[in-house]
């Protein structure tokens, strides 16, 4: 049971770096980061198509990361 949350731990940690990698960068530079803070934070420019696949899926992985990090940490605590 352990083993299978661990290769599971390794999948989701992999996938999660490969998904970032995937992603395109929102913008560069300071003035660029401040300038595409503001539209993200008032909506100005959707996501669509494989930018919010990618997104939702760095959101999805992530969770399970968490997760999946939290329930090794225990089995191994009680081993």
């Amino acid at each position: 049971m352990v083993v299978l949350f661990k290769v599971l731990l390794v999948i989701a940690s992999i996938g999660l770096i490969a998904v970032v990698l995937l992603q395109k960068g929102k913008s560069a530079g300071l003035s660029g980061s401040i300038s595409g803070g503001a539209e993200h934070l008032f909506g100005r420019t959707k996501a669509r198509g494989l930018d919010l696949f990618l997104s939702r899926l760095t959101i999805g992985l992530a969770a399970a990361f968490f997760v999946l990090s939290i329930v090794v940490a225990y089995f191994v605590k009680s081993v």
